[in-house]
């Protein structure tokens, strides 16, 4: 599976009513941090299809990324069965990011 691009208006369909663990990058495209950790997050989608990554892009989801408290890039969500379960910022090797489930 790959990686999904999130929005708004599709967060609680493909996030908070997905029957499996979730992980929601907050990003931007002009984000170092957010660039290098990019490649991991797809590794991760081909490599655990247990799993569903999401991306949201802060630069177009402003609104969603307040509502989550994201002060600072890359910022990541572990969502399971609607509820927050976990979180990290910053990039960071493949073993952390699935150490998040």
């Amino acid at each position: 599976m790959s990686v999904m691009k999130i929005t708004a208006a599709d967060f609680e369909k493909e996030v908070l009513a997905c029957d499996k663990p979730v992980l929601v990058d907050f990003y931007a495209d002009w984000c170092g941090p957010c660039k290098m950790l990019a490649p991991v997050l797809a590794q991760i989608a081909e490599e655990h299809p247990e799993y569903k990554i999401c991306k949201v892009n802060v630069d177009e989801e402003s609104d969603l990324a307040a509502k989550f408290g994201v002060m600072s890039i890359p910022t990541l969500f572990v969502i399971k069965n609607g509820e927050i379960t976990n979180h990290a910022m910053g990039a960071m090797p493949k073993a952390r990011v699935l150490d998040l489930f």
